[in-house]
């Protein structure tokens, strides 16, 4: 093969490439707007106590987070008919049970649990203060619900309407919803991990689970059944292919998932390997107000997760920077100078315009608006910028920091704590 023809066949492959690449991101886009632009009126809302499935929305704390009060009164708010609240924290002592107090006492309706302590189960903190909670719910359907994030009036209605529901062809084990990103703050770190949640973020989760060929769930806000979780232990074969009595796979249920740092992942992957069952997007999205969040703050945050999911799932985190803007305008403006002869500089400011229009699109209909300043887009530049440069620095480490903690990723995204130290952030 000359010369000539290997560059043809690579300006072929790149072409293919940078077009898919197109094809995903308008996926995401369009099915951005399909899902969140209208949303239907929850059936749930309206049934009685007796006939409503019950359900324990189970949320961990620890500190004073911000937003906190807000974060927390959004569940008390919930239009449906038949549930409980319970808040858990390791530290009896800690700042959160007394927002919670000021909550019960203007809400005393709603039946609510505080349960102090932890049950050490792995290196994993939240799971380690979520393990009395499972065995405390009075419910089998449970919504695990970060203290970061607050949640509309009709999202735990919807989500109950999916999970019970029978309309698709695979049983939905899990409902989780997209995260968007609310800045208070105006600090670059802020602003930049708002320019990723809200865009590049929300547009690939959109377009990979309207595929649906794998497991993709972030855990801010999961809604499964404690029956389901109790079946599962963390192994990924199907469970009819496991020996009944085998003690290689160690414990099943929340216990099993306490030796991961990305625990959510591995629970939805459980469900979806072992037994099958799939997962849904609700159309609500949950609100995380990111607070005062520095450039360094942002930059290790993303490190942190990119070495986390080097482990899990290798492949995508090795071609993830292939599906940024910034590699992705090398490749198609390289690839149709020589493929078409069109300019290098002409191909790319109009593939940046696209991209960021594309991407505005999507922030458009999980934001329920259109209004975007100046400040959000040149926080957008930067981020795309810093892709590829954050990308290089996690994939060549082990070592995560999380909450001033560190710890050394192992195979499959377990964990073992460098130190032996406490605590826990999302």
């Amino acid at each position: 093969m000359n010369r000539d023809t290997l560059g043809f066949a690579l300006s072929l492959v790149g072409l293919v490439w940078y077009v898919g690449m197109w094809g995903v991101s308008i996926l995401g886009c369009v099915a951005a707007r399909r899902r969140y632009r209208t949303r239907q009126q929850p059936q749930s809302s309206r049934a009685d106590v007796s006939s409503a499935p019950g359900v324990s929305i189970l949320r961990p704390l620890k500190g004073l987070d911000t937003n906190l009060y807000e974060n927390l009164e959004t569940t008390f708010k919930q239009d449906y008919p038949r549930f409980e609240i319970i808040f858990s924290v390791a530290d009896e002592n800690d700042q959160a049970i007394n927002v919670v107090q000021s909550l019960i006492d203007r809400y005393p309706q709603v039946k609510v649990t505080i349960i102090t302590g932890e049950e050490v189960v792995g290196v994993n903190p939240k799971v380690n203060n979520l393990v009395r909670s499972f065995q405390a719910a009075a419910h089998d359907i449970l919504w695990v619900l970060d203290s970061g994030v607050m949640v509309d009036p009709g999202t735990l209605a919807r989500s109950v309407d999916i999970l019970s529901s029978s309309r698709s062809r695979k049983t939905i084990g899990l409902v989780h919803h997209i995260p968007m990103a609310r800045t208070d703050e105006r600090r670059i770190g802020s602003m930049l991990e708002a320019a990723f949640l809200n865009t590049n973020h929300a547009k690939m989760y959109i377009a990979i689970n309207t595929v649906g060929i794998e497991s993709c769930v972030v855990g801010k806000s999961n809604l499964y059944r404690r029956s389901d979780i109790e079946r599962v232990n963390g192994s990924l074969i199907p469970i009819d292919s496991q020996p009944p009595t085998s003690i290689e796979y160690g414990e099943h249920g929340i216990r099993a998932f306490g030796r991961y740092l990305a625990e959510d992942n591995m629970i939805a992957s459980a469900l979806w390997h072992e037994l099958d069952l799939r997962h849904d997007l609700s159309c609500d999205v949950i609100r995380n107000v990111v607070g005062n969040m520095s450039f360094s703050d942002y930059v290790w945050r993303r490190v942190r997760w990119i070495r986390v999911r080097k482990h899990m799932v290798l492949a995508a985190t090795v071609l993830e920077p292939f599906t940024e803007s910034v590699l992705l305008c090398i490749i198609g403006s390289t690839t149709c100078q020589a493929l078409f002869g069109i300019p290098i500089w002409m191909f790319s400011v109009l593939h940046f315009i696209f991209w960021l229009s594309v991407d505005l699109d999507v922030y458009a209909s999980i934001a329920s608006h259109k209004e975007v300043d100046l400040g959000f887009i040149v926080a957008w530049f930067c981020r795309e910028f810093l892709a590829f440069p954050i990308w290089f620095v996690a994939i060549f480490g082990d070592e995560v920091t999380w909450r001033g903690k560190r710890y050394q990723v192992l195979q499959n995204g377990e964990a073992r704590r460098c130190k032996d130290q406490k605590g826990y952030n999302n």
